[in-house]
């Protein structure tokens, strides 16, 4: 086994964190759905990948982080509506989406997916598809909701996280908007 297969790695991705009393809401929205099938994502989870990198080199985290400070934002905090209810049948997975994207949302993972583009991250082509996991190893149709969803997650920064053994771990954030 050589010395680069044996590098310690984390798993990271770029996200838009939830606000605590958004992700309150949005619990109490998916509890009242009555759901008895899937596994419920924590609401302390709860946020929207702009762009996963996958298995990253512990040696690659700090030019990845100064790769991201390098980006230039649009200068204004960023609000995604997420007004849809969907199911990812192939993944399993309930989610709430945006009908329509914004275009400030689009610019940025686009930023970042030009900043990666020189670590080779093999996970960072797939198409984007903004969403908040509600549920995982869903396997039914999309739920009816006495109540639509109309949510408004609204960031002023973005961080990248790691995920480890269930849990997402903050490891640096960047503003949206200039202090």
């Amino acid at each position: 086994m050589s010395d680069e297969t044996r590098e310690p790695f984390k798993r990271l991705f770029f996200a838009l964190n939830c606000a605590p009393e958004q992700r309150r809401a949005i619990a109490q929205w998916r509890a009242a759905l009555g759901l008895n099938i899937g596994r419920p994502v924590p609401a302390e989870n709860f946020h929207l990948t702009l762009l996963f990198l996958g298995t990253v080199g512990m040696a690659q985290i700090a030019g990845v982080c100064k790769a991201a400070a390098n980006i230039r934002t649009s200068g204004v905090p960023l609000t995604v509506v997420l007004d849809r209810l969907d199911v990812w049948r192939r993944s399993g997975v309930l989610l709430l989406a945006p009908a329509q994207a914004a275009p400030e949302l689009l610019r940025l993972v686009y930023a970042l997916e030009q900043a990666m583009l020189p670590f080779g991250f093999e996970d960072t082509h797939r198409e984007f598809r903004p969403h908040l996991t509600l549920m995982r190893d869903y396997r039914a149709p999309v739920p009816e909701s006495a109540t639509p969803p109309e949510f408004y997650l609204r960031a002023d920064r973005f961080s990248l996280f790691e995920s480890h053994k269930g849990r997402y771990i903050a490891l640096a954030e960047w503003p949206l908007v200039a202090s």
